[in-house]
This record gives structure tokens, C-alpha cells and sequence, in this order.
């Protein structure tokens, strides 16, 4: 751990270097020679055991290597995280719009883990399941490396219910609750997704809660959990969330705009303990723009 942060874990895989810092710099073509034997003499690259490496450490086919992960001149997210509850075993936080869930990409420091980490000191802190950077709402996190299995299997087992707040173009021709199925599959680029043709593997129940005259409010409940499922199942009924920047289309690439994050909220999350057989239901501390 160093400054709130997890170390990265990487295996060396096969190939034809002399030295680990060879083989960093052949499997992660993004970092040049220069940042990786910056890392070396800092300090920020290690054996599995914890221990610094020197740059000419010799290469060993399957080793762990550990390593601090660094972004140079990460953007500040202005917008604090609001912790709903915290026990021995859960951390439960509301997120706000535009903070990742973990480390990633060009964010380290600023993601609702790291925050997190350092809030509570305590590095054992792992969420159990992820919402996207623009969404906002509740993220669940085990606190207690002992009961994190009992925890992960409520979401394993589909016994936890999520429900998600979203406001969208009115869909005055379907009955509520309505249940979207589809098969959701890679699309383009890379970190979109779409619907194909074959046997669905995403489902979503829709309902409404508020009607206006350009938008309406929606409570969404994925019974599964595909990548930006709630996203694609509205945009694919003509009812895309408001001001989402992948759904449809793709939007140009722009920075974020407080004035107009994605009307997605990560609204309720209830199941019965694991460990004591009471039922727990934790509410989001944000909602959506009213529907107008």
C-alpha cells in the first residue's frame, strides 16, 4: 500500500528478456523505459514478497511482479462521495457522477476506492460490485477480507436487489412493468456495447415513477448485470438515458459537464444479511433531475 493505493499485480510471461525491466517495458508499450527505471529507483516496483527490485533484476518466466501505477497530471474529480453506512464487514458509499469505482485508465488517486482506502485506512477494502464512471448512486464494499465470499455470493447468486432511478424520453406504447431481454454482445469501439441476434443473456424490469411532458422517470431493475446493460436496454427501446455520451451513438469526446451528467442512478440496494439473517435496504443520498 502506498499513499491509499493498492500495488498492481503482474505476472512475467514468456519471452525473450534479460531483465524484468525489459519485459515491463515489452508488456506495457504505454510506459516508456524511462518512467518504468524512474519507478525502479523509487522504489515503486517490487517481488511478491513486498521487496523493492533493481532495474537489472534478471527476468524469471511467471514471477510476480508488484507495481504502484502512476498518472501524470490526474484531473481532480470535484465531487465528493458520501458514505451511506459502515460496519466490521460492508462499507457502503454513494458515488458521485464522473468518479470511477477503482483505479483505472487516467484515474489512480481519484476513484472511489482509493477515497475510500484512506478514509478508513484500511487497504482490505474491495467493492463487490462496480457502477460506471458517469453513473452516480450506492457501490458496495467489503471491508473484512474473512467474510468477503459470503458477501460476493448474494450477487453470485442473484440474491440482492439493485434498483436503479433514470430519466428518459417518455415510452407511451409499452405496458409497465415491462421486462426488456436481449443478447448483449461487444460493440464499437471497444468500451461500448450493443444487441445481437441469438439466445438474450441480459434482462431488465422497467417501471415509472414519474411522468412529464419530454421526460419521464424510470426505476430499473437488472435481474442480470451485463456492461452498460440499463444503457443499451433503454436506448434500444427509443427512450435513451438522459445526456448519456455512448447511446445511442458516440458522442464526440468533450470533458465532463456537472451541468449535464447521466440521469443514472444507482438508487437501492437490499438482501438479507448473510451473517446475521436481517434484511438491509440502503438508499441513495442523490436522485435524478425531475422529470419535466
Amino acid at each position: 500500500m502506498l499513499d491509499g493505493l493498492p500495488a498492481s499485480q503482474f505476472q512475467l510471461p514468456s519471452g525473450p528478456w534479460s531483465t524484468v525491466l525489459e519485459a515491463l517495458c515489452a508488456c506495457f508499450p504505454g510506459v516508456d523505459a524511462a518512467t518504468w527505471q524512474d519507478r525502479f529507483a523509487r522504489g515503486r516496483v517490487l517481488d511478491a514478497e513486498g521487496s523493492a527490485l533493481d532495474a537489472s533484476a534478471p527476468y524469471r518466466l511467471g514471477a510476480e511482479i508488484l507495481y504502484f501505477r502512476e498518472v501524470v497530471d490526474e484531473r481532480v474529480i470535484p465531487f465528493a462521495e458520501m458514505v451511506v453506512h459502515a460496519d466490521a464487514h460492508l462499507v457502503v458509499a454513494c458515488k458521485p457522477h464522473f468518479l470511477p469505482v477503482v483505479p483505472a485508465g487516467a484515474y489512480v488517486h481519484q476513484t472511489l476506492l482509493t477515497r475510500l482506502v484512506r478514509r478508513f485506512d484500511n487497504p482490505a477494502l474491495v467493492p463487490l460490485h462496480r457502477i460506471d464512471r458517469d453513473t452516480a448512486g450506492l457501490v458496495l464494499f467489503s471491508a473484512n477480507p474473512a467474510t468477503r465470499g459470503i458477501y460476493q455470493a448474494l450477487f453470485r447468486e442473484r440474491r440482492i436487489r439493485k434498483h436503479y432511478l433514470a430519466v428518459a424520453p417518455p415510452l407511451p406504447g409499452l405496458r409497465f412493468p415491462y421486462v426488456h431481454r436481449s443478447r448483449l454482445e461487444p460493440g464499437e469501439p471497444f468500451f461500448r456495447m450493443r444487441e445481437g441476434v441469438g439466445e438474450p443473456n441480459s434482462e431488465t424490469v422497467i417501471d415509472v415513477v414519474a411522468r412529464g411532458v419530454d421526460t419521464w422517470t424510470y426505476r430499473l431493475e437488472p435481474v442480470t448485470g451485463r456492461k452498460h446493460q440499463l444503457r443499451v436496454h433503454m436506448a434500444a427501446l427509443g427512450a435513451p438515458i438522459l445526456h448519456d455520451r455512448f447511446y445511442p451513438e458516440l458522442e464526440d469526446q468533450r470533458p465532463d459537464d456537472p451541468e449535464r451528467p447521466l440521469q443514472l442512478f444507482a438508487h437501492t440496494l437490499a438482501f438479507d444479511d448473510p451473517i446475521t439473517g436481517e434484511p438491509r435496504r440502503f438508499t441513495a443520498t442523490i436522485e435524478p433531475t425531475k422529470s419535466a
